[in-house]
């Protein structure tokens, strides 16, 4: 009986359209707006370029358009906090990684996809590396880890074991976050750290030079959850989740957020013996003056968007010379598939910039400075932008200047201290990746126009 009850609610969550039938187990109507929590994470959920992305919500958002329901979304603070959300009855899913363990089996439902994540070594892979194998091989070496995290405790029952012997390093985390320590073994700054596997299969789609393989921890499982009192929910998601076309949307999801390369190809070298930085000068020159740029920074931010290959696709779906999002291309009136001709995507990227610098104009007066803030918009998309003026003025930094000042705010943007305040609007994102575009930008330029004359 239970399993036919099961069958027919099923089929009835399949339906697209008009108010569901009631739910024979809770005698309450099914929703035609499935209330989802979720959290701010690199992985789960965040805004890209004014876009939503994140594994957990591009799955659950796939659900949803199959099966006919929209999606309410709401962000919490933390986990316990989402928890919350769901036995208050505020929410119906927490589309988040909550942990298959005793304690919240007694509180949830698990069900949705089902990933498993262990904490693992940090170290370099580059050529001539000796690569740690062993945990054993652990003694003596120097490990840096976040202090009152997850991964200190990891390191330090694991010295315990091995009788002792780990160079452990705390690191304050108001100074420096996991992002952080994983740039620096990249950069050679540092030797070893210890993080997610999750996360740091995500870091490595910056950091192809970085070993993640070798686990540190027993794996954890972890899935989506609904309350106690919906079993007919989970029993749906699951139902869903194990036919073929979502499983290969899950395969594509995982791929995209976890495993496609976040940087572009170093092979382009820019000669300018000739007095030229492209073959895409004309244009440049053509259409800067649309948004009242020098054609040369034109060229620097095209440079670093694409090195000059127009058609580059990235892992967000930004298409063309200057990396411009179809959803973005739209809404200047611009058909998406003409992003891959470079005269098009250099008309729709001059009509961003000119909307962002009418979103910027009063915020950051002069016109010079300004320009770092709309190439960060570019970038990150302006409410991220927005919240990094905020930081820098909670922060006792200058608002209306970008190096030293909103740029060191940027970074913080990853740092859940601040992501998590109430003044920060949208929550995190890498600022790591925004600081780094616009000091690249601004160097390509400053070099180029002293031997490229503007013409």
């Amino acid at each position: 009986m239970r399993q036919i009850l099961t069958i027919a609610l099923t089929m009835i969550l399949l339906m697209s359209c008009g108010r569901k039938p009631a739910a024979a187990d809770t005698g309450r109507p099914l929703p035609d707006t499935l209330r989802v929590a979720t959290l701010y994470s690199p992985a789960s959920y965040f805004i890209y370029r004014d876009q939503q992305m994140g594994y957990d919500y591009s799955l659950v958002q796939a659900m949803a358009r199959e099966k006919g329901f929209e999606v309410d979304l709401k962000v919490a603070s933390s986990l316990g906090d989402a928890i919350e959300m769901l036995d208050s009855g505020l929410v119906d899913l927490v589309a988040y990684e909550v942990p298959v363990t005793s304690d919240y089996r007694q509180r949830v439902i698990s069900c949705g996809p089902v990933n498993e994540t262990e904490q693992v070594l940090v170290q370099p892979a580059r050529k001539g590396d000796v690569r740690i194998t062993d945990v054993t091989q652990l003694v003596g070496r120097d490990i840096y880890v976040e202090a009152d995290s997850k991964y200190q405790q990891r390191i330090q029952h694991l010295n315990d074991e091995l009788g002792g012997g780990i160079n452990i390093h705390i690191v304050d985390r108001d100074t420096l976050i996991t992002e952080d320590l994983i740039a620096m073994v990249s950069a050679g700054e540092i030797p070893l750290t210890l993080v997610d596997s999750d996360i740091a299969r995500i870091n490595k789609t910056y950091y192809p030079d970085l070993d993640i393989t070798m686990p540190v921890s027993f794996p954890q499982r972890a899935s989506w959850a609904v309350s106690k009192q919906s079993q007919w929910l989970a029993d749906s998601i699951d139902a869903w989740i194990s036919q073929d076309q979502p499983r290969k949307e899950n395969a594509m999801l995982l791929k995209r957020y976890f495993e496609q390369s976040r940087s572009l190809p170093e092979g382009y070298k820019v000669d300018v013996a000739n007095g030229r930085i492209s073959r895409y000068d004309h244009i440049f020159k053509r259409y800067a003056p649309d948004c009242g740029w020098d054609w040369r920074l034109l060229a620097a931010q095209a440079f670093t968007e694409s090195r000059f290959d127009p058609n580059v696709r990235s892992w967000a779906g930004a298409r063309g010379l200057m990396q411009v999002i179809p959803q973005t291309a739209r809404q200047f009136k611009i058909e998406p598939d003409s992003l891959d001709n470079p005269t098009v995507s250099v008309i729709a990227a001059t009509r961003v910039i000119n909307s962002l610098d009418r979103t910027f104009a009063e915020r950051v007066p002069d016109p010079a400075e300004r320009i770092k803030f709309v190439l960060a918009a570019y970038n990150a998309g302006p409410g991220h932008v927005i919240d990094a003026i905020a930081i820098a003025r909670k922060t006792g930094r200058d608002p209306q200047v970008w190096d030293g000042n909103v740029a060191e705010a940027m970074l913080l943007k990853s740092n859940p201290e601040y992501y998590r305040d109430p003044d920060v609007k949208f929550g995190y994102f890498r600022g790591r990746e925004t600081y780094a575009y616009v000091s690249e930008i601004m160097d390509f330029y400053n070099k180029v126009i002293q031997k490229i004359k503007l013409k």
